[in-house]
């Protein structure tokens, strides 16, 4: 401190004494050399780059590969699509799991302690979360990597928070080929995580195995906050929370849930849907859970179920693709872009019939 009692700093009062403990230290930028100071560009990676690093398990790389087929940029898209095609046969190894329940449920809280003790089994176990996207800004939360830290940590988990950008499905417009890339990348348990229950949150069934319905007792009537269209695609039924005072409310509602199922249909033909309950914060039950989805995974190949499920969602993919193109082109086409301002004012002010403004910027499109 000696050493800069002759530095003081020019706004330091003036006759002012030792007493005026502000000094500047010496090999310390001022504000102007940090502003002048050269941003690094990160080196641009081959599509070789890519499919390597992926393959080698190298996490940073993976996470720039998914960055870049989550692009909407044209000029990613080449190098996306190509480096997808490398790596797509090495993929399909894994258990893939969709976890979604009611709020509250504690989905994060559970794919935490279930991955955790996967990882300590010696799984490589990648984790995405989606989060929703805000309609009116398309911001989202992206937070599941700080709700997760203790698996986060893990050196073999990989969490990818992903924003939904707007799908009803509650599923990232990119999760697909986010699966594929981890898959190539040796993880072996994938658990997506969705936004959460509604009529509309079951695009996920449509890209796992397995799908896995969290609840919770204790907090009314929790069977009015599921949706029934979503009971009737779980392969398993679990209530969370079920420790201290909710111990017993928690094995009441499975109770009652067990009767639910029993009158409804399986989504995976000759299975039984089993209800469980678990305690995901302290760890009680999950490896119970994850017991029973290692018996629905047996059930699969016994009756070869899982290679018919993936060929059939590979289709869906496939028409997804399709749509999502087209609707991609629609707006990027010259003579749409033109016209479609006005023809949206017309419709706003009711001058024109919605269906006529649809029909005449297709025909615009299509010409």
């Amino acid at each position: 401190m000696d050493e800069c009692k002759d530095k003081k700093p020019e706004w330091t009062p003036e006759g002012a004494g030792p007493e005026f403990a502000s000094f500047v230290a010496e090999g310390v930028p001022g504000p102007d050399a940090v502003r002048l100071r050269k941003r690094v560009k990160r080196r641009e990676l081959t599509v070789d780059d890519y499919v390597d690093g992926v393959l080698e398990g190298n996490r940073t790389i993976l996470a720039r590969a998914i960055t870049l087929i989550e692009s909407q940029s044209p000029s990613h898209l080449e190098t996306g699509l190509e480096v997808l095609q490398q790596l797509l046969p090495h993929s399909g190894k894994s258990k893939r799991v969709g976890i979604t329940g009611v709020p509250g449920a504690g989905k994060s809280t559970f794919v935490e302690s279930l991955g955790f003790q996967l990882c300590e089994e010696g799984h490589q176990v990648a984790v995405l979360a989606i989060d929703p996207s805000s309609s009116l800004s398309g911001g989202s939360i992206l937070g599941d990597k700080t709700r997760m830290e203790k698996l986060a940590n893990h050196s073999s988990a990989f969490i990818r928070p992903s924003p939904t950008g707007g799908n009803l499905g509650g599923v990232a417009e990119k999760s697909r080929s986010t699966m594929i890339l981890c898959e190539a990348a040796g993880y072996d348990v994938v658990l997506v995580e969705t936004v959460g229950v509604g009529q509309n949150e079951t695009t996920v069934r449509g890209m796992v195995d397995c799908f896995l319905l969290l609840s919770i007792a204790g907090a009314g009537d929790d069977l009015q906050g599921i949706k029934k269209g979503v009971v009737e695609i779980a392969d398993l039924f679990v209530v969370n929370k079920a420790d201290g005072n909710n111990k017993t409310r928690a094995a009441r509602s499975r109770s009652e849930m067990e009767t639910v199922l029993h009158y409804l249909n399986p989504f995976t033909p000759s299975w039984t849907v089993p209800a469980l309950t678990c305690s995901a914060m302290m760890g009680h039950g999950v490896k119970d859970v994850w017991d029973k989805v290692i018996s629905f995974f047996e059930h699969l190949d016994k009756e070869d179920i899982l290679n018919r499920r993936r060929s059939e969602q590979n289709v869906d993919w496939m028409h997804e693709m399709i749509f999502q193109e087209i609707r991609h082109r629609f707006f990027l086409n010259d003579r749409v872009a033109k016209d479609l301002k006005g023809i949206e004012k017309d419709v706003y002010e009711q001058n024109l019939p919605p269906y006529l403004g649809a029909k005449t910027l297709l025909e615009k499109f299509l010409n």
